[in-house]
C-alpha cells in the first residue's frame, strides 16, 4: 500500500470518527498535493467551532511536516475562520488532537514527537466536545 493510500485510509477513518460523534466532515480533494488544498479535512457541528484538520500518522515516534505546508494550513484556517488542528495517530496510541502551536521547529520542518502529542494532545471528546 502506498503512502498516499495509507493517508487516504487514515483520513477516511477520521471522517468516520467525526460522523459517529454527530459531526459533519469532508475530505478535501487533492489534499497535500498543492497550494489549492491546504488541509485534509474540514469538520463542523452545529453550535461548535468549525475546524480545519491536518492528519498525520506514523509508525515512528515523530512526525515531520514541511514548514510551507503548516504555514499554508494556518493561513487558510485563518482566512476562512476555522480553528486549525493537527490530528495525529501514532501506532497503538489512537487519535490525539494537537494545536499547531505545539509543533517543534527543526529548521526545514516542523515536528510532532509522540511525547509532545501525548502531553499536549487531547482525545476526540476532550478536544471537540469541550
Amino acid at each position: 500500500m502506498s503512502n498516499k493510500e495509507k493517508g487516504s485510509r487514515v483520513e477516511r477513518e477520521l471522517i468516520k470518527l467525526f460522523t459517529e460523534n454527530s459531526w459533519r466532515a469532508a475530505r478535501i480533494a487533492g489534499s497535500g498535493v498543492g497550494e489549492d488544498s491546504p488541509c485534509d479535512i474540514i469538520a463542523a457541528k452545529l453550535g461548535k467551532k468549525a475546524h480545519a484538520i491536518e492528519c498525520k500518522s506514523s509508525k515512528k515516534q515523530i512526525i515531520y511536516i514541511t514548514k510551507s505546508q503548516i504555514e499554508d494550513f494556518i493561513l487558510f484556517s485563518s482566512i476562512i475562520g476555522l480553528k486549525p488542528v493537527i490530528a495525529t495517530r501514532f501506532n497503538h496510541q489512537g487519535w490525539l488532537f494537537v494545536d499547531p502551536k505545539h509543533l517543534k521547529d527543526t529548521g526545514k520542518y516542523f515536528s510532532m514527537p509522540l511525547k509532545t502529542a501525548q502531553e499536549q494532545g487531547k482525545r476526540f471528546a476532550q478536544f471537540f466536545e469541550n
